[in-house]
């Protein structure tokens, strides 16, 4: 950080605030602490009949690869809203959503992802600029080794899970 979005001063540097045991973006001239905190992503497993729906992403990272409807939280949304408007953005559909699935922390790039179910009432879905293809499939035509998170393999291996036992849990983890 070179300057203080609060009063515009290139006096920034780092040091352990008062009270505080991190080292944070201090502005000299101001005082004003700036946080530096996790970025949540949310997202959606969508769900027709026995079926899960997969984007190929058709943006980076992990262009081409398989994953859940899912992205950065905005600044004045609700995660709920967040998920939904993420699913929006990636295959045009909507669920009706349910419980909370997973919730996994990922603290070597700063981040949490949570991801709720979801049910499709109708396979209605399109492709996007986000997703270059989209397919429903089933746990045995999942393309394991085309996911393109770990966080994600995580969600669908958790959602197989609990539906095999016939409930659904929330997973908490980390993602090492």
């Amino acid at each position: 950080m070179k300057f203080c979005s609060a009063c515009g001063s290139g006096e920034v540097a780092l040091r352990i605030p008062d009270g505080d045991h991190r080292e944070r973006y201090v502005c000299a001239r101001c005082g004003t602490v700036h946080y530096k905190n996790p970025l949540i992503v949310c997202g959606i497993v969508p769900v027709y009949e026995d079926r899960v729906l997969l984007c190929r992403r058709g943006i980076e990272p992990r262009f081409g690869k398989w994953t859940l409807p899912a992205g950065f939280m905005e600044n004045g949304e609700a995660v709920e809203e967040g998920a939904q408007r993420e699913l929006h953005e990636e295959a045009k559909a909507t669920v009706t959503l349910g419980p909370l699935l997973t919730m996994l922390s990922v603290p070597y790039i700063s981040q949490v992802h949570v991801m709720f179910l979801g049910t499709m009432s109708e396979p209605v879905f399109a492709t996007t600029p986000e997703s270059t293809e989209i397919m429903l499939c089933d746990e045995a035509n999942v393309p394991w080794g085309e996911i393109a998170f770990r966080t994600v393999k995580t969600t669908l291996e958790h959602y197989f899970a609990c539906r095999r036992a016939g409930a659904y849990t929330l997973k908490c983890a980390t993602i090492a």
